[in-house]
């Protein structure tokens, strides 16, 4: 982790995602596997660099690096939403069960800066809040 570089700008500029599926359901250790390849695949094709994915039964942390131009809540948006698509597509009998409508993740979601802090401190923080 450290600066990157664009055509006019040097940056080093890591987010901490924290979201959960609708209603808190434990529902994302059966799909944990295709919901990470939608993740890595959502942000190779965006340009973010994946720098931790942590997914949980019931919530998961995304740790990663974006260009300036793109903002927190566009970056979260375009993961959440895609995502949601990919997971209705492939596991539609298994989430009907749990969710109704079209709605996958829960609107909330927390966000924090983290420009100079380690992937190592991130996962560090994640073990110790994993049961609040």
């Amino acid at each position: 982790m450290g600066e990157k570089r664009s055509n006019h700008t040097v940056y080093n500029v890591n987010y901490h995602f924290v979201w959960c599926p609708k209603y808190r359901h434990a529902i994302l250790e059966p799909i944990e596997d295709t919901l990470e390849v939608s993740f890595r695949d959502v942000c190779d094709e965006y340009g973010y660099e994946i720098l931790s994915l942590q997914i949980s039964p019931d919530h998961v942390h995304l740790f990663l690096s974006a260009h300036p131009k793109h903002a927190p809540s566009e970056i979260v948006r375009t993961v959440k939403s895609i995502t949601a698509r990919e997971m209705w597509e492939q596991h539609e009998p298994f989430l009907e069960e749990y969710l109704w409508g079209d709605g996958f993740w829960e609107e909330s979601y927390y966000v924090g800066t983290a420009g100079g802090v380690s992937t190592d401190t991130i996962e560090q923080y994640i073990e110790r809040t994993e049961h609040v």
